[in-house]
């Protein structure tokens, strides 16, 4: 297991630099305000609902952040769709916020072909691609972001300009103004959990090793802290390269908890995270604490983290935070740069034949 606090061989083995993006945060998430608001104004407007087209790690991930960020500021329902088509609802009454990096995900452009016979009004997000070409075709109105980096380091180009267009069109009011403190968290996180920072101080890295050869089972819990598990799985995924799984509390009492009495020891391969913020209400509270008794007893190990911060937006993403650096340090332990995904490549490849 390759030692964390040997700096030079973490960043030689992170070749491609996702801690350098990871890291980078606080300066992206700045730049992502300051390109909405020169690219994208409007004036309010009633709206039914929201849709949000994305898929994967920075897209729907952003999407699906919102809606827990947004859950009790909204008065519209917001959905975030992955597939191919959009529902039957979506009609001159629905914002379509259609989100593509690349502009090229083959789902995201036929989804928003549909969105646009149906009559909704779209608003692209896209460092160029398809996507870019079809908005200049069609005359939707366009936020275009920088390119060149994975999508899933580039929430501070997604989340935030999704936002900004949701406050212009008066959906929302005054959430932007949380950024300032998530931007100055996000530096301090950067030192307490960036590579330079030892492995006694960094809880990242503690919970990386505590995680390393283990399958990582991620809880949260609704409204708030759900779409953060999601993001942790996805990201145990994709800089990881190890399977990963997530659920909600109280969902999850329902259903999967039975399936912690397995026999046999598959269990014990399991590690289990649970995702905590103040905003939990007391009978949440009390079904994590059963939770991680019962499951300790179960699961190879039990961990909890809590959110940091004052404002809801900035408590989010310190979790967000959290949960990328461990992601990153996770495949770095066992010497592998957490940037490529070769199966992803190898999938589009196949379904280019």
């Amino acid at each position: 297991m390759l030692n964390l606090d040997n700096v030079e061989l973490v960043k030689k083995t992170d070749a491609l630099g996702m801690l350098d993006l990871t890291m980078g945060y606080p300066k992206q998430f700045a730049e992502g305000l300051e390109l909405a608001q020169k690219q994208f104004q409007a004036v309010p407007k009633a709206f039914d609902h929201v849709i949000i087209l994305g898929t994967g790690g920075g897209s729907a991930a952003s999407g699906n952040l919102l809606r827990s960020y947004l859950f009790d500021r909204m008065a519209v329902p917001l959905f975030v769709n992955q597939g191919y088509t959009v529902p039957r609802w979506v009609d001159a009454g629905t914002l379509a916020i259609v989100v593509s990096h690349s502009g090229n995900t083959e789902e995201i452009l036929a989804a928003t072909e549909q969105a646009v016979a149906q009559g909704a009004q779209v608003v692209a997000l896209t460092a160029g691609g398809k996507l870019k070409a079809m908005a200049e075709e069609k005359s939707f109105a366009t936020i275009e972001v920088p390119g060149g980096l994975m999508p899933r380091a580039a929430l501070g180009y997604i989340f935030v300009p999704i936002l900004h267009i949701l406050e212009q069109y008066g959906l929302v009011e005054g959430c932007l103004k949380e950024l300032d403190e998530t931007i100055a968290l996000f530096e301090e996180l950067g030192k307490k959990w960036g590579p330079e920072s030892p492995f006694d101080e960094n809880l990242a890295k503690q919970i990386a090793a505590k995680l390393y050869r283990r399958v990582p089972v991620v809880y949260g819990s609704v409204p708030f802290t759900d779409s953060v598990a999601w993001r942790w799985k996805n990201q145990f995924g994709e800089n990881s390269k190890v399977p990963a799984f997530w659920n909600a509390i109280p969902a999850l009492h329902h259903d999967e908890i039975v399936g912690w009495d397995a026999e046999g020891a598959i269990t014990g391969q399991f590690a289990v995270i649970f995702l905590k913020d103040k905003e939990d209400n007391e009978k949440i509270q009390k079904r994590i604490q059963i939770t991680k008794q019962i499951l300790s007893e179960r699961a190879s190990i039990a961990i909890e983290v809590e959110t940091v911060g004052e404002s809801r937006l900035a408590r989010l993403f310190s979790l967000v935070c959290l949960g990328d650096f461990i992601s990153c340090y996770l495949p770095i332990l066992g010497g592998i740069d957490p940037t490529p995904v070769a199966i992803i490549d190898l999938f589009k490849q196949k379904m280019g034949q």
